[in-house]
């Protein structure tokens, strides 16, 4: 590392100046919305003031920040971790086994954005000192980890050039994949189903039909459009979901407080109304060419409004704002059949014991091989056209 980079550790984002994280995090912003919404120094700090992150949550801040004279050139969402929960790039075995072998995996630090499996940058750098400021962030999340007799780093949800770039620099890749929609310039949500094969059109036609006939409305909202009673029907939707899928939801009330203030403009919140009452709800967050689904929750079932909710709305309005992506969020082989192909996401691991790190090479090798053949055999059974996905190539 040059011997003019400074790098510093900041326990809460408020020793951090919002606007030199802004000129790392989203240098792109000044003439429109952040192309990452999850990196702002608002996401962040919402999670930080709402106590969604911090003590007793297994989330614990570490910011790292490189600073070159007064300026600040780089900075990383960095955590020490107590647990694997709000990861979605799961290493349960790789903690078992080194803790067999005597070795303590907790805590660990993790380069992330906390309950968020987006893809994005984590090397959050200024581009005109692009090259050593993530030279300077990789070198000195790394030796705080090892000067802290951690276990280990993990740097999750990467980008496919920071993985390039971190395993030049030593840093172990791993692939792991996702569902994601890419709209090809679609004038409109019947121009999509074009490209589909006859069964799958006719089927997403008819969840969309059955899923608006359930004797309501349904509401797409962004910006002074959404209101705090809006957030109380979710919080309810929300509060169901995570007690269901994870013992404990991650988020706090007051989180969704926060972004009302300082985010709802990169919010669309799909909610399913009847005779007055929010019966079901999507979270989105919007980055400046992609639409990211967070969260979902009910307390009325609607046979296919999960998936109007969810997957429809979010591609009704990447169409109508033209944006390129949807990303749906982890796991679910469900999306396939509605328009959401599979793609690689990436992520850096580095481990204190260099045998343990042998081991997990070998692993992640053949991992990837796995991950490579799982995505070609589902890329497979995609729903579209095959004279669709020729004229693609």
């Amino acid at each position: 590392m040059a011997d003019s980079v400074e790098i510093q550790i900041h326990d809460s984002l408020a020793t951090v100046d919002r606007h030199q994280w802004a000129a790392c995090a989203s240098p792109e912003a000044s003439s429109g919305r952040p192309n990452d919404p999850f990196t702002t120094y608002r996401f962040l700090k919402a999670l930080e003031d709402s106590g969604s992150v911090g003590p007793r949550t297994g989330w614990q801040p570490k910011y790292l920040t490189a600073h070159l004279g007064d300026q600040m050139i780089g900075a990383a969402p960095l955590y020490a971790k107590g647990n694997s929960q709000g990861e979605y790039i799961f290493d349960h075995n790789w903690a078992h086994a080194y803790e067999q072998a005597g070795g303590r995996y907790y805590p660990k630090m993790q380069m992330a954005v906390p309950f968020t499996p987006a893809s994005g940058r984590r090397f959050l750098v200024r581009p005109e000192h692009a090259e050593l400021a993530q030279s300077a962030l990789v070198q000195g999340a790394v030796q705080f980890t090892d000067n802290n007799n951690l276990s280990s780093l993990h740097i999750t949800f990467c980008t496919k050039e920071e993985s390039d770039a971190g395993t030049q620099m030593g840093l172990m890749p791993r692939k792991s994949q996702q569902f994601h929609w890419v709209n090809n310039d679609y004038q409109d949500f019947d121009a999509f189903l074009t490209t589909l094969s006859s069964r799958k059109r006719k089927n997403i036609r008819k969840e969309r039909a059955q899923a608006q006939s359930f004797g309501g409305q349904i509401h797409a909202l962004t910006g002074d459009d959404i209101q705090p009673e809006h957030w109380d029907a979710f919080w309810v939707f929300y509060q169901d979901t995570g007690m269901r899928k994870w013992g404990t939801p991650y988020l706090t009330r007051e989180f969704f407080d926060i972004v009302q203030e300082t985010m709802r403009d990169d919010v669309l919140l799909a909610l399913a109304e009847i005779d007055g009452n929010f019966v079901a709800g999507a979270l989105n967050f919007i980055g400046a060419d992609a639409v990211y689904g967070r969260y979902w929750g009910c307390t009325m079932h609607v046979p296919c409004l999960h998936f109007e909710l969810c997957y429809y709305q979010a591609i009704d309005f990447a169409i109508s704002n033209g944006m390129r992506l949807v990303e749906a969020g982890a796991q679910g082989t469900h999306k396939l059949a509605r328009g959401y192909m599979p793609v690689e996401t990436h992520s850096l691991h580095w481990f204190r014991d260099q045998g343990f790190a042998k081991a997990v090479a070998h692993y992640l090798s053949e991992e990837a091989e796995a991950i490579d053949e799982e995505i070609e055999v589902l890329t497979s059974y995609g729903p579209f056209r095959k004279d669709h996905i020729e004229e693609q190539e």
